[in-house]
């Protein structure tokens, strides 16, 4: 028994021994120098006050063997706007970090600006250390002074009196801002408006918005996360909704990233100038409305660029209202125009009104085989016309026919209108030189509109749309 007791200790000591004497890892100082994923680090603009999302970088280790980099930090240290995050530690100084053969790390970086930080370039660099040489990553981003609107339950966010805005900072709405009934809101050129998710403005009873862009000064509507892949993304924000009797004045605007662009309830709309893309539903959703629009570009919208219930009298000249899916929502119609008497109120109740539609010199084309649809009601007035215009048409669900009706005159059916880029990364919907557009639109409407979106002539041989 006890020759059976004393085997076993001297197989688990010589069991421990043996474990103990293992190879144990090493790490070597770099014998080379590292790869980076990438030397450049841009972190889109961004706001005082508030964080970036985050970017990352990764470190590569090429070499055959476990290596140990020396130290890494930020070149500014504890006083830089940036803060990384070194294969899952928050820092600004590394020592030590180890690093696998022919494997990689992560470094993750956000920008923190200071409070009432104005608008500047923020730059420092990620500084690697080795034997093998020096390294570096610059970190680049541009900071913008902000002004913040935040709706708390305590604050219901009202502007109270008649206000201008200008661009001297980047206006960032949380939750849902208005303008009180009866009051202006001025924005002059080049003032950026940012919604925080599930934000927009509400625009009171007999109110006036008032949008004093210029070209290469336009003023912008969209969501606060400023990198640019979110330019081509909807449901941002929510909606800038424009009650009873309330006002537009639009003039060189970008309105683009949410649910629905702009909403009219019995409004009055006069918009020139202006692109609208990327939206969830509607690019314009009006009912019972009075709108006119002058180079107005639209693309990219759900529902339809254009949507009109209820009633009201539209005039669309020299616009573009191309409908091209440019976000994964494939069982959406994407349409130029939706038209129709109706309109489903808030209590579940159906409303009818007269309608008028006129279109001049314009383009209306994308993807589905129509690009507009009427649904007249009947025994509602539904009155179209629509001059010197291309148009996508199928007479199966268009709700219209398209030859021999005396509303469509002097137009384009199905022709390629030939844009330069629909897709909404690189929107650019001006028309190629063999555009069939090209020198088609009517001498009258042009008149009335003699300058297009980037203010070339039009006066002479007018092209479609809202690109000479």
């Amino acid at each position: 028994m006890k020759f059976k007791i004393l085997t076993a200790l001297c197989f688990w000591l010589a069991l421990i021994l043996i474990s103990c004497n293992r190879d144990e890892i090493t790490f070597d100082s770099p014998s080379q120098m590292l790869r980076f994923s990438k030397d450049t680090v841009f972190c889109d603009t961004v706001y005082s006050q508030a964080r970036s999302e985050t970017y990352d970088v990764k470190i590569y280790n090429n070499e055959d063997k476990d290596i140990q980099i020396p130290r890494i930090y930020l070149g500014n240290g504890a006083a830089s706007l940036y803060r990384i995050n070194v294969d899952g530690k928050p820092g600004t100084d590394f020592s030590n970090v180890t690093l696998r053969k022919k494997d990689s790390l992560y470094i993750f970086v956000e920008i923190a600006p200071i409070a009432n930080a104005p608008e500047a370039i923020a730059e420092d660099q990620i500084k690697i250390e080795s034997p093998a040489g020096n390294q570096h990553i610059t970190l680049f981003s541009v900071v913008q002074d902000a002004e913040y609107f935040i709706q708390t339950k305590t604050n219901p966010n009202v502007l109270a009196n008649n206000t201008t805005w200008t661009n001297d900072k980047v206006k960032v709405i949380f939750g849902d801002l208005s303008l009180a009934d009866g009051k202006t809101l001025n924005i002059e050129k080049g003032t950026k408006i940012y919604f925080h998710k599930n934000s927009g403005m509400t625009i009171g009873k007999n109110s006036i918005l008032n949008v004093n862009g210029d070209l290469g000064a336009e003023v912008t509507f969209r969501g606060d996360r400023s990198d640019t892949k979110y330019d081509t993304i909807p449901v941002n924000w929510n909606s800038i909704n424009f009650l009873d009797q309330a006002k537009l004045n639009m003039n060189y605007a970008k309105v683009f990233g949410g649910t629905s662009g702009l909403e009219f309830n019995n409004g009055t709309a006069n918009i020139k100038n202006s692109i609208i893309h990327t939206f969830q539903d509607f690019g314009i959703y009006a009912v019972n409305s009075n709108i006119t629009a002058e180079n107005l570009v639209m693309n990219n919208c759900g529902q339809a660029d254009f949507g009109i219930f209820k009633g009201g009298i539209y005039n669309l000249t020299h616009s573009t209202l191309a409908a091209f899916e440019n976000f994964d929502s494939s069982s959406l119609p994407f349409l130029s125009i939706f038209a129709t008497n109706e309109y489903q109120n808030a209590a579940g109740g159906t409303e009818n009104g007269a309608l008028t539609l006129s279109i001049k010199n314009s383009i209306l084309y994308g993807q589905s085989d129509n690009a507009m649809v009427l649904k007249p009601i009947s025994g509602q007035s539904f009155t179209y016309t629509i001059l010197n215009s291309l148009l996508k048409y199928n007479t199966s669900s268009a709700g219209f026919n398209f030859d021999t009706n005396g509303n469509i005159i002097n137009s384009i059916k199905n022709e390629n209108p030939l844009f330069e880029n629909y897709y909404t990364q690189k929107l650019n919907l001006r028309v190629k030189t063999d555009s069939p557009v090209r020198g088609k639109g009517n001498p009258t409407a042009a008149a009335s509109v003699p300058l297009d979106i980037q203010k070339n002539s039009r006066t002479t041989n007018p092209t479609l749309g809202a690109y000479q």
